[in-house]
C-alpha cells in the first residue's frame, strides 16, 4: 500500500488511536487489524511462559512483556503484539512507554485464526530485527514447540523441542511440562 493511498494509515495515527482504543490492533505497513482474544490454553500458556521467563531473568536488566506491550519493527513498518517478548536492550527502557525496539526473544502462542500469519509474514518481519536471536511458535493442538535461533553468520535455524525449550538469547531452558501446565493439550 503506497502511502499516497487515501486508506494509508500513518504509523503516528496509528499510535493515537491505539491509545484511546478499547480493543488492540497490530499495524502493518498502513493497515490496521483487530486482534482477537485467546482461548483459556493460550492464555495459561502465555502465562507459564512469562512468569518462568520473569522469574528467571529476575534482577538481570532484562525485561519480559506479556501481550499487551507494541513491538516495532522499523524496516517493515509494523508494530504487532507478540503474546510474550523480552527485551535486554538499554535502548527500550523508559524512554518510549508505548513500544519497545530491539527484543532478543519473541515468543508466539498459536492459534488457528494466527498460526499461518506468524509462521509467515510476521515471523519474516520479525528477521529484520538485528537483536532478535530467537522465535518460539508454540502449538495449542499439541504440546510441539519449535524454536527459531539466529546463528553465528545470521542464519536462521529451525529445532523442535525435546523435553525442554532450550533459549540461548535469555539463558536458560523451560520443560514443556512447565510450559504446558494446567492445559489439556495432547502430547
Amino acid at each position: 500500500m503506497l502511502v499516497t493511498d487515501p486508506l494509508y494509515i500513518t504509523p503516528d495515527d496509528y499510535l493515537a488511536a491505539e491509545d484511546i482504543s478499547p480493543m488492540r490492533h497490530e499495524y502493518r505497513d498502513g493497515e490496521v487489524f483487530a486482534m482477537t482474544g485467546g482461548t483459556r490454553n493460550h492464555h495459561t500458556i502465555a502465562l507459564n511462559l512469562a512468569t518462568a521467563l520473569k522469574i528467571h531473568l529476575r534482577g538481570s536488566g532484562c525485561r519480559v512483556f506479556m501481550e499487551g506491550m507494541k513491538l516495532c519493527i522499523e524496516a517493515s513498518n509494523a508494530f504487532y503484539y507478540p503474546d510474550i517478548v523480552v527485551t535486554c536492550d538499554d535502548r527500550d527502557r523508559p524512554n518510549n512507554e508505548q513500544y519497545i525496539n530491539h527484543p532478543s526473544l519473541i515468543i508466539e502462542v498459536l492459534s488457528p485464526s494466527t498460526a499461518r500469519f506468524d509462521r509467515t509474514e510476521k515471523f519474516a518481519d520479525c528477521r529484520t530485527i538485528p537483536s532478535l536471536m530467537e522465535y518460539v511458535l508454540v502449538s495449542t493442538d499439541h504440546q510441539v514447540i519449535e524454536v527459531f535461533q539466529r546463528n553465528d553468520r545470521g542464519v536462521w535455524q529451525r529445532e523442535i523441542a525435546g523435553d525442554s525449550v532450550q533459549l540461548i538469547s535469555v539463558n536458560t531452558a523451560i520443560t514443556i511440562a512447565e510450559i504446558y501446565d494446567d492445559t489439556d493439550i495432547p502430547h
